[in-house]
């Protein structure tokens, strides 16, 4: 899995945010809307994918459901930071993939019981690698990506998420703020 182009993307990348540190801050955004039901429709740069439930929680099974996506996003996170890191530091990677669960109650979705989260109560994941290279290089690259996963850093630690919602009815516009911490 040796990619000279990745590791040159990579390093000229990091040598720019270390010439200009404000190149460092840049913002992910993603517009979606609800189409019919419970299906969605979700538009990520120039990509657009549906997003559903499984038919017991009123979804026709057509996508992936949010919380899936979840999951999904930490497992591909960390493999791309496997590569990528592997990459930089010349460690062979033959295989890696990650299996990801995460266990949910429904009476936290559904406000049956108020004790319950809505989310996730735990999220677990096992990642399989495959690599020639010393297994003390392959436990430092393992040590890096613990500790820079985007996904699994926003996971694992409280942050702050604000929003707004702007009711529009007729000639009627209101607008509360949501804030979640």
């Amino acid at each position: 899995m040796a990619n000279s182009g990745l590791k040159n993307t990579l390093l000229n990348t990091i040598s720019t945010i270390q010439g200009n540190p404000e190149k460092a801050k840049v913002q992910f955004k993603s517009d979606t809307q609800l189409i019919e039901g419970v299906k969605c429709q979700a538009r990520v740069r120039q990509f657009s994918f549906n997003i559903d439930e499984p038919e017991v929680l009123g979804g026709t099974d057509s996508a992936p459901n949010p919380v899936e996506l979840v999951l999904a996003a930490l497992g591909t996170c960390q493999e791309i930071l496997y590569s990528a890191y592997a990459s930089v530091y010349g460690i062979q990677l033959d295989t890696v993939k990650v299996k990801v669960k995460g266990d949910l109650n429904l009476n936290g979705l559904f406000g049956l019981d108020e004790n319950i989260t809505a989310g996730f109560q735990n999220i677990s994941y096992e990642t399989e690698i495959k690599s020639s290279s010393d297994i003390n290089d392959v436990q430092k690259l393992i040590e890096n990506v613990e500790k820079h996963c985007p996904v699994l850093d926003t996971l694992t630690r409280k942050i702050n998420v604000t929003g707004t919602v702007k009711i529009v009815a007729s000639e009627i516009i209101e607008e509360a703020e949501v804030i979640k911490n």
